[in-house]
C-alpha cells in the first residue's frame, strides 16, 4: 500500500494496521488504502467529484468503509494493483484540475509571473493579458486531463490538433467559471471553430447539435454530419445550456 501511493505521487501520512493514509503537497487530494476480505485493493478519496470522474470513466467499483475514516469522501475497489496505480495516479492528476485547484494555482501562478517580471506591467491590459495567458494554459491542462489527451467528440488524440474550448467565453465569465473545467469540451480544432462560432453545440445528454447553417455538404465534408453523443457530467450542463441560448445559432 506504501509503494501504491509514492508510485501516484503521494507521500505517506500514517501507516495503521488498518490502512495507509496518504497526501500530496501538489495536490489538494488524500487518499486511504486498504485491502478488503477479498484481497482486492480498497481506496478511500477525500474528494468526491474526483471519484465521479472515475466512476465516469469506469474506474474502479463502489466500496464499503473498511475502516472508520470519516474524512474520506468515497471509496472504491479495485480488481488488481495495477488498475488501482492507474487510477490513483489520475486521481492525483484530476484533483489538481477540477474547478477550486485550478483557481488556487491561478491566483499563485499569476502573483508570481508579475512579480518575476523584470519590467512589471504598468496598465491594467498587461496585466490582463498575464492573467489570460495563465488561465487559458491552466484550463487547458485541466481539459487534457478530465478528457484524458482525447477529443470528447472524436477521440482524437494528437494534442496539436486540439483545443481547449469554453461554453461560456472567457470574456463573460468570472475567473472561477474560467477555470472551471465543466465550462467547456476538449476539442478537434475544426469542432472547436465550430463550436465557438455557434454551428456546433451540445444538449443537455451529451447529443451534438448541428445549426441549420451547418446543414448539408458543408456538414458533410467537415465530417460532422453523424457524431456520436458525448459522455458529459451534470456540471457541464448549465454551462452548455448558456452556450446554446446566447452562442447557437439554432436558426
Amino acid at each position: 500500500m506504501r509503494k501504491l501511493a509514492v508510485d501516484a505521487g503521494f507521500d505517506i501520512v500514517s501507516d495503521a494496521a488498518e490502512w495507509v493514509e496518504a497526501a500530496s503537497s501538489q495536490a489538494p487530494l488524500r487518499v486511504w488504502l486498504a485491502i478488503d476480505a477479498t484481497d482486492r485493493v480498497v481506496a478511500g478519496l477525500s474528494m468526491g467529484h474526483v471519484a465521479r470522474c472515475l466512476a465516469r470513466d469506469g474506474v474502479g467499483a463502489a466500496a464499503t468503509v473498511p475502516v472508520d475514516t470519516p474524512r474520506a469522501s468515497t471509496w472504491l475497489s479495485f480488481d488488481s494493483f495495477a488498475q488501482a496505480d492507474t487510477a490513483l495516479g489520475r486521481a492525483w492528476a484530476l484533483s489538481r484540475t477540477l474547478p477550486q485547484a485550478l483557481v488556487s494555482r491561478f491566483w499563485e501562478e499569476t502573483q508570481q509571473a508579475l512579480a518575476n517580471q523584470a519590467d512589471p506591467p504598468s496598465t491594467t491590459e498587461r496585466e490582463a493579458m498575464v492573467r489570460q495567458r495563465i488561465g487559458q494554459q491552466l484550463f487547458r491542462e485541466g481539459l487534457m486531463t478530465l478528457w484524458q489527451g482525447r477529443c470528447a467528440v472524436t477521440g482524437l488524440d494528437v494534442p496539436e490538433l486540439l483545443r481547449a474550448s469554453h461554453a461560456k467565453p472567457w470574456a463573460d465569465s468570472t475567473d472561477e467559471e474560467r477555470l472551471d473545467v465543466y465550462n467547456g469540451l476538449l476539442l478537434a480544432a475544426h469542432l472547436d471553430a465550430a463550436f465557438d462560432a455557434g454551428l456546433l453545440g451540445v444538449d443537455d445528454y451529451g447529443r451534438v447539435l448541428l445549426s441549420p447553417q451547418l446543414l448539408g455538404s458543408a456538414a458533410q465534408l467537415l465530417g460532422v454530419a453523424d457524431l456520436p453523443q458525448i459522455a458529459i457530467a451534470p456540471a457541464h450542463r448549465p454551462y452548455l445550456e448558456w452556450h446554446r441560448r446566447r452562442v447557437f445559432r439554432a436558426q
